[in-house]
């Protein structure tokens, strides 16, 4: 089944962990063998593990964070260097799509073709189909370069990512908006990029859903229902997402899986792909349908297997979820709007044509 994948940090392996994205992570596994830092040898994410796995579109991000005074998390001293990073990582896009690996979804056009294309390819393999999002605002340097940002293909945005960001708190940190961020939203609304709360903090994800009035999501979040945190959507704020026609991807991080997973101790025993469906089907009893849930998977988001269910060996195992879906109860029909559906009609509603 043809696999939405709504979070994927693929420049950021290949620029800041020196990783050939069109290797197979069994490859790159063989390549790092002998590191040990956390998540090396142990990635799970190739362009080749991705065709296997039918993971014909997903969100590419660009992350650069800011390490700004008061938070604990590392980033560049500057916004300005943060800005070149995501724009060295957005020309990594750019390369691999001239060299015919993958291709820039930036109008609906680009997406009914290269649908079409995977639905029925006519010779050789098709290329993997990017949106752009970026993780993190600190590289838009200010709300007025939001037009710059889209005109390079950027479509969908978070606030922040852990700690605190130039426009808001985040992940970790509690607290609001901050006053950049208000004109931020109003530029973003303008010109039609979504607004994705992953990592918001509470206090701040109200009051982004409050001041923008353009179309969210929630590119990987798990429900705090089935585990605490603040990493993880409230159910409220799960039905406030639905009630804005929001689509929220489910995340394979394990911490966010199952409760009490202490990182760097626990094993991958303790977490399944079972255990991940509960999620998401979370989402769809809450949202009492199944058009809200899906895939946003954050595979090799700084951490590999041994940090994700022990039935996990490569993003190619994202295709036991429609089993594990069924055996449920779930229909074909809304299978498919959790495998990809669903994160496709919000594209057409969203990308400009």
């Amino acid at each position: 089944m043809m696999v939405v994948d709504s979070h994927l940090d693929l420049a950021m392996n290949a620029l800041n962990w020196n990783r050939d994205l069109r290797l197979s992570a069994h490859e790159t596994r063989s390549l790092e063998a002998g590191m040990t830092e956390k998540g090396r040898a142990a990635g799970t994410v190739g362009f080749p593990d991705m065709r296997a796995g039918k993971v014909a579109v997903s969100s590419a991000t660009l992350i650069a964070r800011v390490a700004w005074p008061g938070t604990n998390v590392p980033g560049y001293r500057t916004p300005e260097i943060a800005y070149a990073h995501a724009m060295g990582q957005l020309a990594h896009y750019r390369l691999l799509e001239e060299q015919g690996d993958v291709r820039v979804l930036e109008y609906l056009a680009d997406l009914e073709g290269h649908l079409a294309e995977w639905q029925e390819p006519v010779q050789g393999t098709p290329p993997l189909g990017f949106w752009i999002s970026m993780e993190g605002a600190d590289p838009i340097i200010s709300p007025d370069q939001v037009g710059e940002w889209w005109d390079d293909g950027l479509r969908m945005v978070s606030l922040c990512h852990y700690g605190v960001s130039a426009y808001s708190h985040g992940t970790g940190m509690p607290g609001g908006l901050l006053p950049d961020a208000y004109p931020l939203l109003d530029e973003m609304a303008e010109v039609g990029m979504v607004l994705d709360v992953s990592h918001l903090a509470d206090e701040a994800l109200f009051q982004a859903l409050d001041a923008f009035d353009g179309r969210v999501a929630a590119s990987h979040h798990n429900c705090r229902a089935l585990v605490p945190g603040d990493r993880q959507l409230t159910d409220e704020q799960i039905r406030l997402l639905v009630q804005r026609d929001a689509v929220i991807g489910a995340a394979l991080d394990a911490w966010m899986i199952v409760p009490d997973w202490v990182k760097g101790e626990t094993q991958p025993e303790a977490a399944s792909m079972e255990d991940y469906v509960n999620h998401i089907d979370h989402v769809c009893q809450l949202a009492g349908n199944a058009r809200h849930a899906a895939i946003g998977s954050d595979l090799d988001g700084g951490y590999g297997i041994e940090q994700t269910p022990h039935d996990l060996d490569t993003i190619a195992d994202l295709q036991k979820v429609p089993d594990l879906l069924r055996r449920r109860g779930y229909s074909e029909s809304d299978i498919g709007l959790i495998m990809h559906g669903n994160w496709l009609r919000f594209l057409r509603e969203t990308l400009p044509e």
